[in-house]
Protein backbone atom coordinates (compact mmCIF):
# COMPACT_ATOMS: atom_id res chain seq x y z
CA UNK A 1 0.00 0.00 0.00
CA UNK A 2 1.11 3.33 -1.37
CA UNK A 3 1.48 6.32 1.96
CA UNK A 4 -0.30 8.97 1.47
CA UNK A 5 1.18 12.50 2.19
CA UNK A 6 -0.90 15.70 2.88
CA UNK A 7 0.09 18.24 0.57
CA UNK A 8 0.78 21.66 0.60
CA UNK A 9 -2.95 23.10 -0.38
CA UNK A 10 -2.69 26.16 -2.98
CA UNK A 11 -4.02 29.38 -1.42
CA UNK A 12 -6.61 31.75 -3.19
CA UNK A 13 -4.75 35.04 -1.72
CA UNK A 14 -1.52 34.92 -2.84
CA UNK A 15 -0.27 33.23 0.40
CA UNK A 16 0.41 34.60 4.15
CA UNK A 17 1.36 38.11 4.59
CA UNK A 18 2.76 37.76 7.85
CA UNK A 19 3.83 35.11 10.28
CA UNK A 20 2.79 34.81 14.22
CA UNK A 21 1.69 32.34 17.32
CA UNK A 22 -1.58 30.68 17.16
CA UNK A 23 -2.91 29.01 20.54
CA UNK A 24 -0.49 30.15 22.91
CA UNK A 25 -2.81 29.88 25.54
CA UNK A 26 -6.20 28.83 25.11
CA UNK A 27 -7.71 32.11 25.97
CA UNK A 28 -6.42 32.79 22.40
CA UNK A 29 -8.80 30.74 20.97
CA UNK A 30 -12.38 31.06 21.85
CA UNK A 31 -15.25 29.26 19.88
CA UNK A 32 -18.73 29.66 21.32
CA UNK A 33 -21.34 27.15 19.19
CA UNK A 34 -24.06 28.08 17.72
CA UNK A 35 -27.39 25.63 17.86
CA UNK A 36 -30.02 25.70 14.93
CA UNK A 37 -32.65 25.79 17.38
CA UNK A 38 -33.41 26.76 20.73
CA UNK A 39 -34.35 23.43 23.33
CA UNK A 40 -38.20 23.83 24.29
CA UNK A 41 -37.81 23.25 28.20
CA UNK A 42 -39.42 20.20 27.76
CA UNK A 43 -38.60 16.30 27.64
CA UNK A 44 -36.43 13.51 28.75
CA UNK A 45 -33.29 15.15 27.11
CA UNK A 46 -30.79 17.52 29.69
CA UNK A 47 -29.20 20.32 27.40
CA UNK A 48 -26.21 21.70 29.47
CA UNK A 49 -24.03 24.56 27.66
CA UNK A 50 -20.61 23.79 29.04
CA UNK A 51 -17.48 26.03 29.09
CA UNK A 52 -14.28 24.08 28.84
CA UNK A 53 -10.59 25.12 28.69
CA UNK A 54 -8.35 22.45 27.27
CA UNK A 55 -10.36 19.65 27.24
CA UNK A 56 -11.65 17.92 24.56
CA UNK A 57 -15.11 17.29 23.58
CA UNK A 58 -15.23 13.32 23.99
CA UNK A 59 -13.21 13.36 27.33
CA UNK A 60 -16.05 15.72 28.75
CA UNK A 61 -18.88 13.66 27.42
CA UNK A 62 -17.50 10.85 29.16
CA UNK A 63 -17.26 12.70 32.46
CA UNK A 64 -20.81 13.89 31.90
CA UNK A 65 -22.13 10.19 31.77
CA UNK A 66 -20.00 8.83 34.75
CA UNK A 67 -21.53 12.19 36.92
CA UNK A 68 -25.04 11.40 35.51
CA UNK A 69 -24.84 7.92 35.89
CA UNK A 70 -25.48 7.02 32.56
CA UNK A 71 -24.42 5.35 29.21
CA UNK A 72 -22.29 6.43 27.04
CA UNK A 73 -24.19 6.69 24.23
CA UNK A 74 -26.79 8.41 26.29
CA UNK A 75 -24.70 11.44 25.67
CA UNK A 76 -25.10 13.99 22.89
CA UNK A 77 -23.01 16.89 21.51
CA UNK A 78 -23.24 18.70 18.01
CA UNK A 79 -20.11 18.40 17.43
CA UNK A 80 -16.16 18.29 18.16
CA UNK A 81 -14.30 21.32 19.54
CA UNK A 82 -10.76 21.80 19.51
CA UNK A 83 -9.38 21.18 23.15
CA UNK A 84 -6.25 23.88 23.40
CA UNK A 85 -8.75 26.50 23.31
CA UNK A 86 -11.60 28.03 25.69
CA UNK A 87 -14.83 26.63 23.74
CA UNK A 88 -18.95 26.84 24.75
CA UNK A 89 -20.83 24.16 23.56
CA UNK A 90 -23.84 22.08 24.27
CA UNK A 91 -24.29 18.59 25.61
CA UNK A 92 -27.44 16.24 25.79
CA UNK A 93 -27.93 13.83 28.77
CA UNK A 94 -30.86 11.98 28.51
CA UNK A 95 -32.79 11.41 32.03
CA UNK A 96 -35.91 9.44 31.11
CA UNK A 97 -38.08 9.59 34.32
CA UNK A 98 -35.54 10.84 36.60
CA UNK A 99 -34.12 14.16 38.48
CA UNK A 100 -31.34 16.02 36.94
CA UNK A 101 -28.22 15.87 39.60
CA UNK A 102 -26.76 19.32 40.80
CA UNK A 103 -24.55 20.15 37.47
CA UNK A 104 -22.44 22.36 39.65
CA UNK A 105 -21.30 19.32 40.97
CA UNK A 106 -19.50 18.41 37.69
CA UNK A 107 -17.72 21.78 37.18
CA UNK A 108 -13.98 21.85 37.74
CA UNK A 109 -10.98 24.71 37.22
CA UNK A 110 -11.53 23.39 33.17
CA UNK A 111 -15.23 22.91 32.89
CA UNK A 112 -18.20 25.15 33.70
CA UNK A 113 -22.02 24.60 33.15
CA UNK A 114 -23.73 28.04 31.84
CA UNK A 115 -27.25 26.55 31.64
CA UNK A 116 -29.25 23.84 31.61
CA UNK A 117 -32.62 23.22 30.05
CA UNK A 118 -34.80 20.27 28.89
CA UNK A 119 -35.59 18.82 25.74
CA UNK A 120 -37.45 16.18 24.12
CA UNK A 121 -34.61 14.16 21.75
CA UNK A 122 -30.99 14.07 22.10
CA UNK A 123 -28.49 16.16 20.96
CA UNK A 124 -27.36 14.98 17.24
CA UNK A 125 -24.42 15.54 15.57
CA UNK A 126 -24.09 18.16 12.73
CA UNK A 127 -27.48 20.11 13.25
CA UNK A 128 -25.53 23.02 14.68
CA UNK A 129 -26.11 26.65 12.67
CA UNK A 130 -22.01 27.41 13.33
CA UNK A 131 -19.40 28.68 15.64
CA UNK A 132 -18.61 31.85 16.77
CA UNK A 133 -14.43 32.32 16.72
CA UNK A 134 -12.78 35.26 18.46
CA UNK A 135 -8.85 34.48 17.39
CA UNK A 136 -5.66 36.35 19.06
CA UNK A 137 -2.65 36.06 17.36
CA UNK A 138 0.61 36.63 19.00
CA UNK A 139 3.85 38.37 17.70
CA UNK A 140 2.78 38.85 14.39
CA UNK A 141 4.97 40.61 12.31
CA UNK A 142 4.40 41.15 8.76
CA UNK A 143 3.48 43.51 5.77
CA UNK A 144 0.38 45.15 7.63
CA UNK A 145 -0.83 46.58 4.75
CA UNK A 146 -1.07 43.24 2.25
CA UNK A 147 -2.47 42.01 5.42
CA UNK A 148 -6.05 44.11 5.05
CA UNK A 149 -5.72 44.29 1.43
CA UNK A 150 -6.10 40.05 2.12
CA UNK A 151 -8.64 40.58 4.90
CA UNK A 152 -10.69 42.96 3.06
CA UNK A 153 -11.23 40.59 -0.04
CA UNK A 154 -11.67 37.30 1.97
CA UNK A 155 -15.04 39.52 4.03
CA UNK A 156 -16.16 39.75 0.33
CA UNK A 157 -15.59 37.45 -1.46
CA UNK A 158 -14.80 34.35 1.17
CA UNK A 159 -12.25 31.88 1.68
CA UNK A 160 -12.05 28.26 0.32
CA UNK A 161 -13.91 25.43 2.73
CA UNK A 162 -10.70 23.54 2.63
CA UNK A 163 -10.82 20.50 5.53
CA UNK A 164 -8.40 21.77 8.15
CA UNK A 165 -5.45 19.61 9.12
CA UNK A 166 -6.49 18.26 12.09
CA UNK A 167 -9.39 16.12 9.76
CA UNK A 168 -6.08 14.10 8.24
CA UNK A 169 -4.73 13.63 11.30
CA UNK A 170 -0.90 13.70 12.29
CA UNK A 171 1.23 13.51 8.97
CA UNK A 172 -1.87 12.64 7.38
CA UNK A 173 -2.43 9.36 9.57
CA UNK A 174 -6.36 8.96 9.19
CA UNK A 175 -5.88 9.09 5.29
CA UNK A 176 -3.39 5.75 5.30
CA UNK A 177 -5.60 4.39 7.95
CA UNK A 178 -8.60 4.25 5.61
CA UNK A 179 -6.40 2.69 3.14
CA UNK A 180 -5.76 0.17 5.70
CA UNK A 181 -9.24 -0.09 6.42
CA UNK A 182 -9.80 -0.56 2.44
CA UNK A 183 -7.56 -3.71 2.33
CA UNK A 184 -9.58 -4.99 5.17
CA UNK A 185 -7.74 -3.91 8.30
CA UNK A 186 -9.95 -4.38 11.43
CA UNK A 187 -10.55 -1.26 12.92
CA UNK A 188 -12.64 0.02 16.02
CA UNK A 189 -16.29 1.05 15.19
CA UNK A 190 -15.68 4.86 16.35
CA UNK A 191 -12.53 5.34 14.47
CA UNK A 192 -14.13 3.60 11.25
CA UNK A 193 -16.11 6.87 10.64
CA UNK A 194 -12.75 9.00 11.72
CA UNK A 195 -10.62 7.42 8.74
CA UNK A 196 -13.50 7.26 6.32
CA UNK A 197 -14.29 11.15 6.71
CA UNK A 198 -10.60 11.83 6.41
CA UNK A 199 -10.34 9.72 3.02
CA UNK A 200 -13.27 11.78 1.51
CA UNK A 201 -12.03 15.19 2.94
CA UNK A 202 -8.71 14.16 1.23
CA UNK A 203 -10.59 14.08 -2.17
CA UNK A 204 -12.52 16.95 -1.85
CA UNK A 205 -9.79 19.49 -0.98
CA UNK A 206 -8.03 17.87 -3.94
CA UNK A 207 -10.70 19.22 -5.95
CA UNK A 208 -11.03 22.30 -4.52
CA UNK A 209 -7.32 22.97 -5.22
CA UNK A 210 -7.70 22.18 -9.18
CA UNK A 211 -10.52 24.83 -8.82
CA UNK A 212 -7.98 27.47 -7.01
CA UNK A 213 -5.11 26.50 -9.39
CA UNK A 214 -8.00 27.44 -12.21
CA UNK A 215 -8.78 30.60 -10.47
CA UNK A 216 -12.35 29.48 -10.56
CA UNK A 217 -13.15 27.99 -6.89
CA UNK A 218 -15.49 31.41 -6.20
CA UNK A 219 -16.99 31.62 -9.82
CA UNK A 220 -19.36 29.81 -11.51
CA UNK A 221 -18.10 27.52 -14.38
CA UNK A 222 -20.21 25.03 -16.89
CA UNK A 223 -21.86 21.70 -15.05
CA UNK A 224 -21.21 23.39 -11.54
CA UNK A 225 -23.59 22.33 -8.69
CA UNK A 226 -24.31 25.45 -6.31
CA UNK A 227 -24.97 25.22 -2.72
CA UNK A 228 -27.64 28.15 -0.49
CA UNK A 229 -25.63 29.82 2.05
CA UNK A 230 -26.47 28.66 5.88
CA UNK A 231 -28.16 25.37 4.09
CA UNK A 232 -27.84 22.32 2.89
CA UNK A 233 -30.15 22.26 -0.20
CA UNK A 234 -28.29 22.36 -3.97
CA UNK A 235 -29.81 23.10 -7.27
CA UNK A 236 -28.47 23.47 -10.80
CA UNK A 237 -28.95 25.32 -13.44
CA UNK A 238 -29.13 25.07 -17.62
CA UNK A 239 -27.11 27.86 -18.06
CA UNK A 240 -24.83 30.75 -16.01
CA UNK A 241 -26.60 33.91 -16.27
CA UNK A 242 -26.32 37.20 -14.58
CA UNK A 243 -27.99 36.04 -11.64
CA UNK A 244 -26.42 33.10 -11.00
CA UNK A 245 -23.10 35.31 -10.99
CA UNK A 246 -24.74 37.92 -9.21
CA UNK A 247 -25.99 35.63 -6.54
CA UNK A 248 -22.25 34.19 -6.25
CA UNK A 249 -20.68 37.61 -5.92
CA UNK A 250 -23.11 38.46 -2.75
CA UNK A 251 -22.03 34.80 -0.85
CA UNK A 252 -25.62 33.71 -1.63
CA UNK A 253 -24.91 30.78 -2.99
CA UNK A 254 -21.29 29.17 -3.65
CA UNK A 255 -20.35 26.32 -6.46
CA UNK A 256 -19.63 22.76 -4.61
CA UNK A 257 -17.89 19.71 -5.30
CA UNK A 258 -18.20 16.10 -4.53
CA UNK A 259 -17.93 14.65 -1.12
CA UNK A 260 -17.36 10.75 -2.80
CA UNK A 261 -19.73 7.64 -2.23
CA UNK A 262 -22.22 6.15 -3.19
CA UNK A 263 -24.11 7.78 -5.72
CA UNK A 264 -23.11 9.20 -8.91
CA UNK A 265 -22.16 13.29 -8.68
CA UNK A 266 -24.59 15.94 -9.60
CA UNK A 267 -21.95 17.65 -11.59
CA UNK A 268 -21.59 17.50 -15.14
CA UNK A 269 -19.48 19.56 -17.84
CA UNK A 270 -16.51 21.28 -17.22
CA UNK A 271 -17.11 20.77 -13.50
CA UNK A 272 -17.03 17.15 -13.43
CA UNK A 273 -14.11 17.43 -15.74
CA UNK A 274 -12.49 18.88 -13.00
CA UNK A 275 -14.00 16.34 -10.22
CA UNK A 276 -13.93 13.22 -12.12
CA UNK A 277 -10.24 13.90 -12.75
CA UNK A 278 -9.35 13.38 -8.92
CA UNK A 279 -11.68 10.77 -8.58
CA UNK A 280 -9.33 8.85 -11.44
CA UNK A 281 -6.34 9.67 -9.90
CA UNK A 282 -7.53 8.10 -6.81
CA UNK A 283 -9.87 5.44 -7.59
CA UNK A 284 -8.96 3.02 -5.06
CA UNK A 285 -10.24 5.70 -2.28
CA UNK A 286 -13.27 5.94 -4.15
CA UNK A 287 -13.89 2.75 -4.58
CA UNK A 288 -12.81 1.82 -1.07
CA UNK A 289 -15.91 4.70 0.12
CA UNK A 290 -18.37 3.34 -1.77
CA UNK A 291 -17.74 -0.30 -0.64
CA UNK A 292 -17.89 1.11 2.54
CA UNK A 293 -21.31 2.31 2.26
CA UNK A 294 -20.13 5.95 3.02
CA UNK A 295 -23.29 8.15 0.95
CA UNK A 296 -22.00 11.22 -1.20
CA UNK A 297 -22.89 14.31 -0.85
CA UNK A 298 -21.79 18.07 -1.54
CA UNK A 299 -19.47 20.17 0.20
CA UNK A 300 -19.71 24.25 -0.78
CA UNK A 301 -15.97 25.23 -2.02
CA UNK A 302 -16.22 28.73 -0.70
CA UNK A 303 -17.23 29.52 2.96
CA UNK A 304 -18.54 33.01 3.73
CA UNK A 305 -16.95 35.21 6.37
CA UNK A 306 -19.10 38.72 5.77
CA UNK A 307 -18.53 39.29 9.88
CA UNK A 308 -15.15 38.89 9.54
CA UNK A 309 -13.86 41.70 12.39
CA UNK A 310 -10.04 42.21 12.95
CA UNK A 311 -7.79 44.77 14.48
CA UNK A 312 -4.63 45.17 16.33
CA UNK A 313 -4.92 45.26 19.75
CA UNK A 314 -1.47 46.18 20.31
CA UNK A 315 2.04 45.58 19.12
CA UNK A 316 2.25 42.18 17.12
CA UNK A 317 -0.87 41.12 18.80
CA UNK A 318 -4.00 40.36 15.48
CA UNK A 319 -7.56 39.77 17.03
CA UNK A 320 -10.10 38.38 14.59
CA UNK A 321 -13.55 37.65 14.99
CA UNK A 322 -16.00 35.75 12.84
CA UNK A 323 -18.23 32.91 12.39
CA UNK A 324 -18.34 29.82 10.40
CA UNK A 325 -21.43 27.38 9.13
CA UNK A 326 -20.90 23.82 10.88
CA UNK A 327 -18.18 21.85 9.40
CA UNK A 328 -16.17 24.61 8.33
CA UNK A 329 -12.54 25.54 9.61
CA UNK A 330 -11.15 28.84 11.40
CA UNK A 331 -7.65 26.79 9.95
CA UNK A 332 -8.88 27.75 6.32
CA UNK A 333 -9.23 31.20 6.99
CA UNK A 334 -5.74 31.49 9.19
CA UNK A 335 -3.53 29.76 6.60
CA UNK A 336 -4.57 32.43 3.81
CA UNK A 337 -3.12 35.40 6.21
CA UNK A 338 -1.06 34.02 8.59
CA UNK A 339 2.46 31.38 8.35
CA UNK A 340 2.29 30.10 11.90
Amino acid sequence: MKNIEIPQWPHAYGGPSGTGKIRTEPEDFIVNEVLSFEPSGEGEHVFLLIEKKGENTEFVARQLARFAGVRQRDIGYAGLKDRHAVTTQWFSVWLPGKEAPQWSDFESETITVHRSIRHARKLKRGILSGNRFELLIRDWQGDEKRLEDQLSRIKTCGVPNYFGEQRFGNLGQNVNKALSLFEGAKVKREQRGIYLSAARSFLFNHILAERIRLDNWNQPIDGDVFIVEGSRGFFKVDQIDPTISKRIDACEIHPSAVLCGQGASEATGEAWAIESAVIERFDFMVRGLFDCGLEGARRALRMSLTDLEWRFISRGRLQLKFTLPAGSYATALLREIIES
